[in-house]
């Protein structure tokens, strides 16, 4: 990659000739993979069991390609392609699980018979059916009538576009709706991208049923995915970090909502460029942010595909402002290339009033570059970089530095800070203990009246990550607004208060991570010497068993204040 290209994506951004040759390495990466994947297949006699032998489906495959290589490439380029082999091989690996193999690794033959029809030429397959269910990638779906068997061996024609599989005759190409035994893939007009909700591999963990959206979601996902659009032609320029251009996401795949109603919810894999999944937007200016997010995910998967960047070390021990639990270092890397897009995005909608109404871009844009580059000294501090992950940082680093010189309005910046550190407070709590030595060392030196000990590293939490939870704060300190509840008060400006509601559910909760969280900000705003306690406040937590649950006496010890 020429140095300029890689310096681009290093900054955040990518100009339309560094995403190109991303593409460019991806469809390498792709090619080799399907060559293993052959190569595998071939040492496994009978492995396809009632689909026949491979050759004669990678026959189909090659003829295709010969007629029509843009089309097949453009097949063999897409998302559903890339899920279906990195899973395929994880099967062969024994690092995935799945349905019966021949049905799973078949699913080769529906590669085949999409290249067939997309090309025009002729083939006589047989494709893995599940639950009556035949998947044609970028296509759509056949559907045999009064066929119940979980998995099954369908015999398929080809012929002139035309796919016949039993008594279902269905012309893909031809074919813009639902109709009995078929359902296409669809494409939503702005942009060309594909709403997937059928294809057996559009999860990010194993093959999942279809899930068909009704035809109002379509039409939101269609107007939000148009708002988004129109957000994102207007800045920033193209290139710089959180630009996108139309077609750089290329599919979106519906995130069940009954999974986490009311919660956003994005993610993608580095197998599967330019795809996302994603919940229902509740707007455009909500999915442009979720398709810079993740676009950011799929340049930076593309880049670890051509460079090592840093040791894999999976040990998930570090903070990260945007998660609830602790993250080991290539999540971390992850999430900081993501969420400098995201500052960005947010940067270049200040002023949009008609993309931002609410005006909350400034807050968005002064919290994401704070907690990107927290996240981008932990990287340069704790993992093990290759000289091109150092390049990355930099570039990062650099980014982000220039753009915290940028004003922001004070009460604005003062709120993102203040959001930042209520996160990590929080955050420490839930997933942080002081280990036996230094509890000991806290109650001894209570005890005998000395100062709290120093020099100890707190542990993990026992037990593990703990379960998901909620930033419900960050919301006030976005939007605050007067009420009855002690984050009211904290966020709008009366800590005193707040304290005495926060002591108040203490008395009643004492393991609440959320009312000590919220009683340490209060204290620091009250005192500025006990801001030092919001850099350990698992210690409190220590120290109010070594007082009997005292929260005045913990914090006065610990923060050395006086009566």
């Amino acid at each position: 990659m020429p140095g300029r290209l890689f310096d681009e994506l290093a900054a955040g951004g990518g100009s339309r000739d560094a995403v190109a040759f991303l593409l460019k390495g991806e469809r390498a990466r792709r090619l080799l993979l399907l060559r293993d994947l052959l190569d595998r297949l071939d040492e496994i006699p009978g492995v396809l069991g009632p689909l026949g032998a491979v050759t004669p489906v990678w026959e189909v495959l090659e003829a295709a390609a010969l007629r029509a290589p843009d089309a097949v490439d453009g097949l063999l380029m897409s998302p559903q392609c890339g899920a279906w082999t990195a899973h395929a091989l994880r099967r062969l690996h024994g690092a995935a699980s799945g349905p019966p193999l021949w049905a799973d690794v078949g699913h080769l033959a529906c590669l085949a018979a999409s290249a067939s029809v997309l090309a025009g030429t002729d083939a006589d397959l047989t494709l893995p059916a599940r639950a009556g269910a035949l998947a044609l990638p970028m296509l759509g779906l056949i559907h045999l009538p009064d066929c119940a068997t979980e998995f099954s061996a369908v015999p398929v024609v080809v012929r002139s576009g035309r796919v016949t599989a039993g008594p279902v005759t269905v012309r893909p190409l031809g074919t813009a709706g639902d109709v009995p035994g078929w359902q296409p893939l669809r494409t939503l007009r702005p942009g060309g991208i594909r709403l997937d909700d059928l294809d057996p591999y559009r999860d990010l963990d194993g093959p999942i049923a279809p899930d068909r959206l009704s035809a109002d979601e379509v039409a939101h996902w269609e107007k939000t995915v148009e708002e988004a659009h129109g957000i994102l032609a207007r800045g920033p320029g193209p290139g710089t970090a959180g630009a996108i251009r139309p077609g750089d996401i290329t599919r979106i795949v519906p995130w069940p909502s009954a999974q986490r109603p009311g919660i956003r919810l994005s993610a993608s894999t580095g197998d599967a460029f330019g795809s996302m999944v994603a919940s229902r937007p509740d707007s455009g200016l909500d999915l442009a942010e979720t398709l810079v997010h993740e676009f950011q995910h799929s340049k930076l998967g593309a880049l670890l595909h051509l460079f090592p960047l840093l040791a894999d070390d999976r040990t998930e021990r570090f903070y990260a402002p945007w998660r609830a639990d602790p993250r080991h270092l290539p999540g971390l890397l992850h999430g900081a290339y993501a969420f400098t897009g995201v500052a960005g995005f947010w940067r270049a909608r200040m002023g949009d009033r008609a993309a931002d109404p609410e005006n909350v871009a400034p807050f968005h844009f002064a919290l994401r570059r704070l907690q990107s580059r927290l996240v981008v000294r932990t990287l340069a501090t704790h993992a093990e970089l290759a000289p091109a992950g150092r390049r990355l940082l930099a570039g990062l680093a650099a980014t982000l530095d220039r753009w915290l010189r940028e004003p922001v309005d004070p009460a604005v910046a003062a709120r993102a800070r203040a959001s930042a550190v209520s996160h990590r407070t929080e955050w420490r709590l839930r997933n942080l203990r002081c280990g036996p030595a230094e509890r000991a060392a806290l109650a001894r030196a209570h005890r005998e009246g000395g100062p709290p000990p120093r020099g100890f590293e707190p542990e993990p939490a026992p037990g593990g990550p703990v379960a998901h939870w909620e930033d419900t704060r960050a919301a006030r300190y976005l939007s605050p607004r007067p009420g009855s509840d002690a984050d009211a008060f904290l966020t709008t400006g009366d800590p005193g208060r707040a304290r005495e509601l926060y002591e108040a559910r203490l008395r009643e909760a004492p393991d609440d991570a959320h009312a000590l969280s919220g009683l340490l900000l209060a204290r620091a705003q009250l005192d500025p010497r006990a801001r030092r306690l919001l850099a350990r406040p698992e210690r409190v937590a220590a120290a109010l068993d070594v007082v009997g649950g005292d929260t005045d006496e913990a914090v006065r010890w610990l923060a050395g204040l006086s009566r």
